[in-house]
């Protein structure tokens, strides 16, 4: 049997036979949707989303919350959060009021609308520049490839946190300016892995087909290659977002991120650092949302590293138990087991019937 029909038989018997004959979308899928951390991730983080839409509402769309972040009610029992666990109640100030008697349930939703906004927009951005340079400079290669990475380079020993400060503390376009500037500051990283990954696939077979057959550049980037990365892109950009969430959190603590009157997660942590040995219910909320808005989107991106790459699969020890030896894989195909070695002298018969040289 020749090199190649061995290797096509073992990697068939890795493959589960539940999952032969399926398209790349529906095994992306059906991975992810066997992770079940993502899909818990997710679930979260789409309740989030759409408590912190529909609670204060978005601009001059009112949610169902009776207080909006800017509203200011007589202050009740020193300020202290009642919600209650055992019977369950929200009371009218489920997470407390701040100093001058905020609904902080409402400010804290406010933040988070704020935060989130931020992060997907420099996910957007970062992704967008990334991939543009990422794919030119692995495609074409020479002096384009050059010019973008040493153009890279440079962007990389920009501090952020510096520049970001600079700017936002002198604009007075807040969350959009805050954005805008974190995407076109931290796209470096995915520029770099993908023109790791287009440098690969601009060698492999189905692109020098798609050459021959007379394909243009831009065919063969957006048709062929691209649809091959879109995995690392994926991934990559999740962690762009996770990364923007505490860096917008890092400039709104310092006080060169969101301005008041409108409110961030990380701007309701710094403007109540005073108060956390006597009000330490200013600092769980923000600080819960933050923590748990980041664990999400890593969880959800380590699903999406596991659903795009197969050789992420994961071992069921269950399955394991059940393949054991002697026993028929998931494709039906029984492992070999070698025969016992003889007694006579003779040679031993090998597990494929072969027999072994003296």
């Amino acid at each position: 049997m020749s090199s190649t029909t061995q290797t096509d038989e073992r990697e068939s018997r890795e493959v589960p036979g539940e999952l032969r004959g399926m398209s790349q979308g529906a095994l992306v899928r059906k991975r992810f949707l066997g992770h079940t951390g993502a899909i818990v991730s997710l679930v979260l983080l789409v309740l989030v989303v759409l408590l912190a839409l529909t609670s204060v509402g978005i601009g001059p769309i009112k949610g169902w919350w009776q207080y909006r972040w800017t509203d200011t009610p007589p202050l009740q029992n020193g300020g202290r959060p009642t919600l209650q666990l055992f019977p369950f109640s929200l009371g009218d100030h489920p997470f407390g009021q701040d100093t001058v008697g905020r609904d902080y349930f409402a400010m804290t939703m406010r933040g988070t609308q704020i935060s989130l906004a931020i992060t997907f927009m420099v996910g957007a951005i970062s992704a967008i520049i990334g991939v543009v340079f990422g794919a030119a400079a692995g495609y074409f290669r020479g002096w384009i490839e050059a010019v973008l990475m040493r153009l890279t380079d440079m962007v990389i020993i920009i501090p952020v946190l510096l520049i970001g400060a600079v700017i936002a503390y002198n604009s007075k376009a807040g969350v959009l300016v805050l954005g805008v500037l974190l995407g076109l500051t931290t796209w470096t990283g995915m520029a770099r892995l993908v023109r790791g990954d287009f440098l690969s696939l601009r060698e492999r077979e189905f692109v020098d087909a798609a050459r021959l057959a007379g394909a243009s550049d831009a065919r063969i980037i957006f048709r062929h290659i691209l649809p091959n990365a879109v995995g690392v892109i994926t991934v990559n950009a999740t962690l762009l977002m996770s990364s923007a969430i505490l860096l917008e959190t890092a400039l709104s603590y310092l006080g060169m991120g969101v301005r008041a009157p409108d409110t961030s997660l990380g701007l309701l942590i710094s403007a109540n650092q005073a108060a956390f040995s006597t009000r330490p219910w200013l600092f769980w909320f923000p600080g819960l949302f933050i923590v748990l808005i980041c664990l999400c989107i890593n969880f959800i991106g380590d699903g999406l590293r596991d659903a795009f790459d197969p050789r992420q699969r994961k071992i069921s020890l269950r399955r394991m138990k059940e393949t054991g030896p002697g026993r028929p894989d998931a494709a039906g195909v029984a492992p070999a087991v070698a025969a016992p070695e003889r007694t006579d002298g003779q040679p031993r018969s090998g597990p494929a019937g072969s027999v072994d040289g003296p």
